[in-house]
């Protein structure tokens, strides 16, 4: 009986250090450059689901701006955005995060949403409805989201 009870204890506690604490989108450090260098979740992406996200309207959405040949049985890629293909051989997970989570911290003036933004909008919206939205807002992507784009961005890289 007390062996069992260690042991479940024991399961307890290595499960709670395995669940790490989200970044808050407020809390978000960026470097000199807009890279995010610490996962906003503590786990690792899936690279599965941040290919949904970018083919899901939504979403992410991210053919709508971006070409990707990757994703080419997803209708009407974008041209806005610069074509992605080899982009995990360009960028590095700390900078891909921050693009995506916050573009503008990385290129001034982009015209690509920040993803995990909360407030200081100019016309904020609610999500993808089309209807005003009032702030806080949350953000586009959850940060569990933000990890699994990256993670399949990652795996586009020059052959």
């Amino acid at each position: 009986m007390r062996l069992t009870k260690i042991t479940t204890v024991a399961a307890v506690l290595t499960a709670g250090a395995a669940v790490a604490e989200i970044v808050a989108p407020g809390d978000v450090v960026f470097d000199e450059y807009g890279a995010i260098e610490k996962s906003l979740t503590g786990v690792a992406g899936d690279p599965a689901n941040g290919e949904k996200i970018m083919v899901t309207k939504s979403k992410g959405n991210c053919i709508a701006c971006h070409e990707v040949t990757a994703l080419d049985y997803a209708p009407f890629h974008g041209e806005v955005g610069p074509i992605l293909d080899g982009v995990g051989s360009r960028w590095n997970e700390a900078e891909l995060r921050g693009i995506i989570a916050f573009a503008k911290m990385t290129y001034e003036g982009s015209m690509m949403p920040n993803f995990y933004q909360v407030e200081g909008f100019i016309r904020p919206g609610d999500g993808f409805t089309g209807k005003a939205g009032t702030e806080p807002l949350p953000p586009l992507l959850a940060a569990q989201e933000i990890e699994d784009v990256v993670a399949y961005l990652l795996t586009l890289e020059d052959e």
